[in-house]
């Protein structure tokens, strides 16, 4: 299983919100190369960026430093956060993302999204935020009339690769993940689904491997240090 410690980002600070709450927002560091760089140090060889002001507002406000980051740290980096365009997407694939994570707009856009599959194949990744049973859209503020499982089928049946799946519930809260949401995902679609919120103990992310979970998220545990990530890798036999 794939490790993929998280950095959000904030006014070109390193941040974490509590359940997707914009004014429940702890800043973590004024410096998320320096961040990014530890992640190598601990044995990652993925990273999870998200862009929490693009995501409000579709724009890039931290390409400068995610562009730092993917220049100095040298490891594979997925981005998302408010990635509405093709030439955003370009914007990202230039400056060295690996994967670019679609949310809102693979929701709202079913054009937009088969035609970035078409251009930029499985370098397109989806975000499935769960709310509810229900997909969540514009930075978790609103919940669509989508079932999740259902449209998660459907990216699988037009050649989307990856999701990033996250329950909204668990985000931040330190209290585990859902297993069993990612177990019926890991069992009943053959895309690579990414557990996202609440894996918050080493024994989260051993029972995701042993669920043959694709990849996992660490976002708050790392900061608030309830997970070593060196050991965690090694656990997850990250490879």
């Amino acid at each position: 299983m794939k490790l993929f410690p998280a950095i959000d980002l904030y006014g070109g600070k390193a941040v974490r919100l509590y359940k997707g709450n914009y004014n429940e927002m702890t800043v973590y560091s004024d410096n998320p190369v320096e961040i990014a760089l530890d992640f190598k140090r601990q044995g990652a060889k993925y990273m999870h960026i998200v862009d929490l002001e693009g995501a409000k507002t579709g724009g890039t406000p931290n390409l400068e430093t995610i562009k730092n980051i993917i220049e100095n740290v040298g490891i594979f980096v997925e981005v998302g956060g408010g990635i509405r365009s093709l030439e955003v997407i370009d914007k990202y694939v230039q400056a060295g993302a690996k994967r670019v994570i679609l949310g809102t707009s693979a929701v709202e856009d079913r054009a937009f999204l088969l035609k970035a599959l078409e251009l930029y194949g499985d370098k397109i990744a989806v975000g499935v935020d769960i709310k509810d049973g229900f997909v969540a859209i514009k930075g978790w503020t609103e919940k669509s009339t989508l079932n999740a499982f259902e449209f998660m089928k459907d990216l699988e049946n037009i050649g989307v690769k990856t999701v990033i799946c996250t329950d909204i519930s668990k985000d931040g809260a330190m209290q585990g993940t859902n297993h069993d949401l990612y177990k019926k995902l890991s069992e009943e679609l053959s895309i690579n689904v990414i557990a996202s919120g609440g894996v918050s103990s080493i024994e989260d992310v051993s029972k995701l491997k042993n669920q043959n979970v694709y990849g996992a998220i660490i976002g708050k545990a790392y900061y608030i240090k309830a997970i070593d990530l060196k050991t965690a890798i090694e656990v997850a036999n990250d490879n």
